[in-house]
């Protein structure tokens, strides 16, 4: 099993949002390193949801990927943000996955205690300037963020 950080505005969809739902396509992202990075996610696999553009932002739960190389139908939407007149049905250039409920932690995981705990070597979220929405975990790295957030593997 792989781990990975993935961003989301919480005004614009939550970990509660998720909880609720129980799951969701994670639409939208229109980085090519992200894609890339949604295309190397394996079912089973689990992601940190974390939450950006808050106050404070950081780590506010766990979700697991159900679904691979799923097409990303917002893409082929003009009234989307997201869509992408390049992009066709049969050439899309974006692809997704489905994520599933794992859990809310009791308490964010903020990210200066982030910052405090981990290099932007081990956690790139921490690296200051970095905008990429999808990223990497490392296995060490995940097993020190499981006990911050006192969940176990």
């Amino acid at each position: 099993m792989n781990y990975w950080l993935m961003k989301s505005e919480p005004s614009v969809y939550s970990i509660w949002d998720l909880q609720r739902e129980g799951q969701t396509l994670w639409d939208g992202v229109r980085n090519y390193q992200a894609r890339n990075y949604l295309k190397a996610m394996q079912v089973g696999d689990r992601a940190f949801f974390y939450h950006s553009n808050a106050n404070p932002p950081g780590i506010a739960g766990l979700m697991e990927i159900v679904e691979t190389q799923v097409v990303d139908p917002s893409q082929f939407d003009p009234t989307s943000p997201y869509y992408d007149p390049k992009s066709t049905p049969a050439a899309p250039r974006w692809q997704t996955v489905r994520v599933q409920f794992v859990a809310a932690f009791g308490r964010l995981i903020p990210l200066a205690q982030l910052r405090a705990t981990f290099t932007p070597a081990e956690l790139e979220v921490v690296r200051r300037g970095t905008r990429l929405s999808v990223m990497p975990v490392p296995q060490a790295v995940a097993e020190r963020l499981l006990a911050l957030a006192a969940v176990p593997l």
